[in-house]
């Protein structure tokens, strides 16, 4: 796993230098200023679909902020609005940027569908719009995610691995993400290309809108419905509802299962050290917002993306969108040190505060 990381790393260090250097060079029409359409003097419009989730107001929106001053020498205005998880919010959130003429928009969909006509309402007013994250329907420029399908089966993998034997005789739940995000179609399909036909899924759920809470009520239905004895383990698309989903398992007095996640969330990280939970999807959050504040920045001065985005995707509306997929990493308790505390994420001492300290210790984590 040592080895993963490292690669990763060294391959997000290529994939930044790329985009940075085209950040400068790109674009046929640039002048000796490094300008184009506009110069330095831009603004760009960031809108995430939620706060719930720690990653997006703990990273994300402060990776962008960062990455767009470095591109534009400080003179790049970002101006962020979070929809918390409402469709329509952030729909009057793009006519509002609309409105204010930003120059580009970086969009996080908390509807992948229903934002699609706010994006086109974007596009005639000539803003460009990169789908961040979640692959936005409508006429965008850009795309930049993780491999989707890859986190599934990283996640798949990582069960049947902890599952051994186990898997031929028990039963998993299949706790999936919300109907209304199209990463979510892509981990479970993934998931399931892995799990089936190894192991008997018992439930299977879309849980809405990612909530802990309704993973926790969906697991309560699970047990009810399958028997506590015959779980012999979870997949949860996301940390988040891990959380809840445990919570769940302890009240009916189920342990020593293991439960997937993703996010690398603290409380997530905290879990994978006392063993409540098994795995984490760990996602180079720095190198996914790196990459959408270039390409932000390129189309907003009328920039080519030829040199940072080197694979096309197809949405369900826009064909050969630019793309940068972004490659992920299985996090348990055996490579803690070589992610997120490498990369900066958490320190020892925020991962090992307080309660967690004891069981810090136990695996080696000081």
């Amino acid at each position: 796993m040592r080895r993963a990381a490292v690669a990763i790393a060294a391959g997000a260090m290529a994939v930044s230098l790329a985009a940075c250097g085209s950040a400068k060079e790109s674009g046929d029409n640039a002048d000796s200023t490094g300008s184009a359409k506009k110069g330095n003097d831009i603004k760009v419009g960031l809108l995430l679909p939620e706060n719930a989730t720690a990653r997006y107001e703990k990273f994300d929106r402060p990776l962008i902020e960062k990455k767009v001053k470095e591109l534009t020498d400080n003179k790049g205005e970002v101006v962020y609005a979070n929809a918390k998880q409402d469709a329509s919010t952030q729909n009057q959130q793009v006519d509002t940027m609309v409105t204010n003429k930003v120059d580009v928009l970086i969009v996080d969909a908390v509807d992948s569908k229903a934002i699609a006509g706010s994006v086109k309402k974007a596009k005639d007013a000539g803003i460009p719009v990169v789908a961040y994250d979640r692959l936005a329907e409508g006429p965008i420029d850009a795309y930049t995610s993780f491999d989707n399908v890859t986190v599934g089966k990283t996640q798949g993998e990582a069960l049947l691995k902890a599952l051994g034997d186990k898997a031929k005789d028990g039963q998993i739940v299949m706790m999936n993400g919300s109907s209304t995000d199209p990463n979510a179609a892509q981990f479970k399909k993934g998931a399931h290309e892995v799990l089936d036909g190894k192991v008997k899924v018992g439930r299977e759920y879309d849980t809405k809108e990612w909530k802990p809470e309704n993973a926790n009520s969906n697991m309560e239905g699970a047990i009810s419905a399958l028997g506590k004895d015959k779980i012999v383990g979870v997949y949860s698309a996301n940390d988040g509802m891990a959380g809840g989903i445990i919570t769940a398992l302890k009240a009916a007095g189920i342990a020593d299962i293991p439960v997937t996640g993703q996010d690398a969330e603290l409380a997530g990280v905290q879990r994978i050290v006392t063993g409540e939970q098994y795995m984490s999807v760990y996602k180079p959050y720095p190198q996914e917002a790196d990459v959408a504040a270039e390409m932000a920045v390129a189309l907003a001065q009328g920039k080519s993306l030829d040199s940072i985005a080197k694979d096309k995707v197809d949405s369900p509306t826009t064909k050969a969108v630019p793309s940068v997929l972004v490659p992920v990493v299985s996090l348990t308790k055996d490579n803690i040190k070589d992610t997120v505390i490498k990369d900066g994420i958490y320190t020892v001492n925020e991962i090992c505060a307080g309660k967690y300290k004891a069981a810090c210790d136990k695996i080696g984590l000081k």
